[in-house]
């Protein structure tokens, strides 16, 4: 399965979405690193692992893996080609259990995505980041690659759900080390200039607007 996506699969994503990507030299070919990007649409988490050139992981919801069906079982196959790792988000404990399988792939030498806003943007500006890319970071050391995602949103707009044809362009930024930090992780206040920090650069690689709120879904309140 991997291979068919990696030689097959992405070749006919790119060719027929030929997508720019700008700065894919910038990415660690070796070494633990995180991959946070701006969050504009569904197909954000598919875009990611077909241009990147080394293999990202992402989280996916459990349930996708656990179907017995035929269906199921390719659906589950396919994401664990893809790079998907599955995490429970049903449960309180579901940030914690997020991180976890975050640090496991950074702390064997491999490539995790996340999107620090922690959802999609509905309004189109950078919203203020959770600070689970500084702990991740901080605990693993692991470099932090700044991506921004423009066009996606045009590509998928929310509630289609099949992709349609629009320019989308993938920007990656210079990494960003964190060892000056090192020991510090338990720090609030390390953690936010250090999520802050990665904030900025994906501001200036999109373009977008920032705002230091954290993204609220229609009908729902901060807390």
């Amino acid at each position: 399965m991997q291979f068919l996506i990696r030689w097959v699969l992405a070749p006919l994503v790119r060719f027929i979405w030929r997508p720019r990507v700008v700065g894919a030299e910038r990415v660690p070919t070796t070494g633990p690193v995180i991959f946070a990007a701006n969050h504009r649409a569904a197909v954000d988490t598919a875009v990611i692992p077909l241009v990147t050139p080394r293999p990202v992981a992402f989280l996916g919801k459990a349930e996708y893996f656990t179907s017995r069906s035929l269906k199921g079982r390719l659906v589950a196959r396919f994401l664990t080609a893809l790079g998907y790792v599955p995490v429970d988000r049903g449960n309180a404990k579901a940030g914690l259990a997020a991180l976890d399988a975050g640090r496991t792939v950074l702390r064997a030498g491999g490539a995790f995505g996340i999107y620090p806003e922690g959802t999609r943007s509905l309004d189109g500006r950078l919203h203020r980041g959770h600070t689970g890319v500084a702990s991740l970071a901080l605990s693993t050391g692991a470099v932090v690659v700044p991506v921004a995602l423009l066009g996606t949103e045009k590509v998928q707009p929310v509630g289609r759900r099949i992709p349609r044809l629009a320019p989308v362009e993938v920007r990656f930024g210079e990494p960003l080390d964190f060892s000056r930090y090192d020991g510090l992780e338990g720090s609030a206040a390390i953690r936010r200039a250090v999520t802050d920090e990665v904030m900025d650069a994906i501001a200036e690689l999109s373009g977008q607007v920032y705002v230091d709120r954290y993204h609220q879904r229609p009908g729902t309140q901060a807390a």
